[in-house]
C-alpha cells in the first residue's frame, strides 16, 4: 500500500527540506519509488538539494495548479542527478522559483483542493510507494489539506521555545483533523544537550513519539545545500539517524 507522508514545521529554519530529501534518498536506495512535492510555493528550495536549478525547470507545481499541465507532467526524475546507483526512483515535483509566479501565488492564491487531488494522482500514475510532502511552515490551507490526506504527519522542531509553542499548536490541530499517525522529529540539537533527555521531555509534553533526535551537524552545514548528506556520507552517524527515521515511517500503518 502506498503511503503519503507530510513533513511539517510550525516555523521556518528547522531543516525540514533537508530531512525530507535525506529520507527520500534513503528510501530510494532501498528500491522504493518516491515522490517529493515542494508545496512551499511561497519560498521553494528543495530542488537545489536534488541538483536542479530552479530557473531551468520547465514544468512546476504552479503550472499544474493554474491548469497549464497535468501534475504528473511536473514530476522530474532526479534519480540520475544524485550521483549514486539507486535501486528505486525519486520524482521531484518542484515549485517555481520565478519571482513573477511567486508573486502571483501571493496575490491570487490557488485551488488547494486541486492540490489534494493531485497528490492522489501522482501516487497512482507514477506507481509510487511513498509520496513525501514538504510543506510550507505554519498552518495555511494547503498544510491542513496535506495533513488530512496523509497517512503520517512528521512535525519537525528544534529545541527552541518558539518551536515548542508552535509545535503544540500544530499537534492540537492535527488531532482535531484526526491524522492517523503523528510523530515528532527533533532537529539541530546542540551537542551540549542530552538527546535521550530531550526525547523523553518532548514525548511527555506532546504525547507523541519522537522518531529521531538529530544533532547539529557540521557536515550538513558544510554541504550548504550542495547535495544530500545521506548519499554523500553514507557511513556518518547522522545518516544512521535519518535511516532510523525512515525505517520507523515505513513500519507505520
Amino acid at each position: 500500500m502506498s503511503k503519503i507522508i507530510s513533513l511539517h514545521s510550525f516555523r521556518g529554519g528547522t531543516g525540514k527540506s533537508n530531512t525530507t530529501a535525506n529520507i527520500a534518498a534513503l528510501l530510494a536506495v532501498d528500491g522504493r519509488r518516491i515522490g517529493v512535492v515542494d508545496t512551499d510555493i511561497q519560498s521553494p528550495g528543495i530542488h537545489i538539494l536534488f541538483g536542479l536549478a530552479g530557473e531551468q525547470v520547465s514544468n512546476t507545481l504552479n503550472d499544474s495548479l493554474w491548469g497549464k499541465c497535468n501534475i504528473t507532467q511536473t514530476a522530474h526524475d532526479v534519480s540520475t542527478y544524485l550521483n549514486t546507483d539507486l535501486k528505486g526512483k525519486v520524482y521531484l515535483i518542484p515549485s517555481s522559483i520565478r519571482p513573477g509566479e511567486i508573486t502571483r501565488v501571493l496575490r491570487e492564491g490557488y485551488d488547494a483542493q486541486l492540490l489534494s487531488q493531485g497528490f492522489r494522482r501522482l501516487v497512482d500514475e507514477l506507481n509510487l510507494d511513498v509520496l513525501l510532502i514538504d510543506t510550507h511552515p505554519g498552518l495555511g490551507e494547503e498544510t491542513l489539506l496535506s495533513m488530512v490526506i496523509s497517512h503520517t504527519l512528521v512535525i519537525i522542531l528544534r529545541p527552541d521555545q518558539q518551536d515548542y509553542e508552535g509545535t503544540g499548536v500544530t499537534v492540537q490541530v492535527a488531532r482535531r483533523l484526526k491524522v492517523p499517525n503523528m510523530v515528532l522529529l527533533v532537529n539541530k540539537l546542540p551537542v551540549v544537550f542530552d538527546a535521550a533527555a530531550v526525547k523523553a521531555q518532548v514525548e511527555q509534553a506532546y504525547g507523541c513519539p519522537v522518531i529521531a533526535t538529530l544533532p547539529h551537524s557540521d557536515e550538513l552545514m558544510n554541504l550548504a545545500s550542495g547535495g544530500i548528506l545521506a548519499l554523500r556520507y553514507p557511513d556518518s552517524s547522522l545518516t544512521a539517524l535519518y535511516r532510523q527515521a525512515a525505517t520507523v515511517l515505513m513500519e507505520m500503518r
